[in-house]
């Protein structure tokens, strides 16, 4: 039990759950276009808890089978925690991730259902299919597997966006269809979610230059799997450049946007400190810049995607810091 639990990587899901839930308290409290009353629905705050916990379920069952078809590169990339095959059989841990899928879309499905909306069924249906061709398939390619790890961190905060638009009463449209429902939840988390976009652009931003950066560390496993990553096609020099270009772009967007949006609804003697958070992300950017720009070894590699979580957490914690300072 102990190495099943470790499988499913209980950090990263603790990160999930905290990004979700600092996008709820965000909306809460700053997103005026938000209907503050939909907080007080009956049984919103139970759905938005299923919602998490489904989503928790799905990324557990991703990490589960990334570490099943990654055996042969684990064996060389990082041995010292090999746990499929060492520590928990193969057929035990894809009966697991099964397992978490089947209860994650059961739970999507009934929230569909409650909520008369496909879109939990549609983006946990996504998710679940993604995180298995990406390890199936698309890790070992160049650039789609980046993509689609960073597009569904990215999704996290837009499924909260989803689910509040769920639950707030929108004006109904007439013929409704696929598409043109489609079109009509976009407009609105488009032109009124605009944190929303902000975190999701900035998480897509630091994810996909982790990503690369992981690529680097594994580069020495990968080649035994045949993969066409980044690193392996291009080398680690370029690799290191393009990374650095996505994380110097993460936080020069998000701390222009943050300020641009939300700078005026505080006195400006008071600024500094309102946005601390955001500042310290900025400055911790920065230095795993440095440290990627000089990294030769697999430890500075590692320091520096560190630091890029760090970043990452500080611009989560906002929401609740806000909740304190203000």
């Amino acid at each position: 039990m102990k190495h099943l639990f470790q499988l499913v990587r209980p950090l990263n899901l603790i990160i999930i759950g905290f990004t979700m839930y600092s996008t709820r308290i965000f909306l809460y409290l700053y997103e005026l276009q938000f209907n503050a009353s939909i907080f007080q629905k009956s049984g919103e705050e139970l759905d938005f808890f299923l919602m998490v916990f489904s989503t928790l379920l799905i990324a557990a069952a991703g990490n589960m089978i990334n570490d099943y078809f990654d055996v042969r590169a684990d064996r060389v990339n990082k041995p010292e925690k090999l746990i499929i095959t060492k520590h928990v059989k193969r057929r035990v841990a894809i009966l697991n991730h099964w397992i978490l899928n089947l209860i994650a879309f059961s739970i999507a499905v009934y929230l569909s259902v409650r909520n008369n909306s496909f879109w939990y069924v549609f983006i946990h249906l996504l998710s679940i299919n993604a995180l298995w061709f990406y390890s199936l398939y698309f890790k070992r390619r160049p650039f789609s597997g980046n993509l689609i790890v960073a597009s569904l961190t990215a999704l996290v905060p837009i499924l909260c966006g989803v689910h509040f638009y769920v639950h707030h009463q929108l004006p109904p449209i007439e013929n409704i269809t696929f598409s043109n429902n489609l079109n009509y939840w976009i407009y609105h988390l488009t032109s009124k979610g605009n944190f929303i976009w902000i975190l999701a652009i900035f998480a897509f931003l630091s994810n996909i230059s982790r990503e690369i950066i992981k690529d680097i560390q594994d580069k020495s496993g990968d080649v035994l799997l045949n993969a066409k990553t980044i690193p392996i096609l291009y080398g680690t020099r370029k690799s290191k450049w393009l990374a650095a270009i996505f994380l110097m772009l993460s936080p020069i967007f998000f701390t222009t946007l943050f300020f641009g949006k939300y700078s005026s609804q505080f006195p400006l003697s008071t600024n500094v400190g309102i946005f601390l958070p955001v500042i310290l992300a900025f400055i911790v950017d920065l230095i795993a810049l440095v440290i990627l720009y000089k990294a030769r070894t697999r430890k500075k590699l590692k320091q520096s995607d560190f630091l890029i979580k760090i970043s990452m957490l500080l611009g989560l914690i906002l929401p609740f810091y806000w909740l304190l300072f203000i």
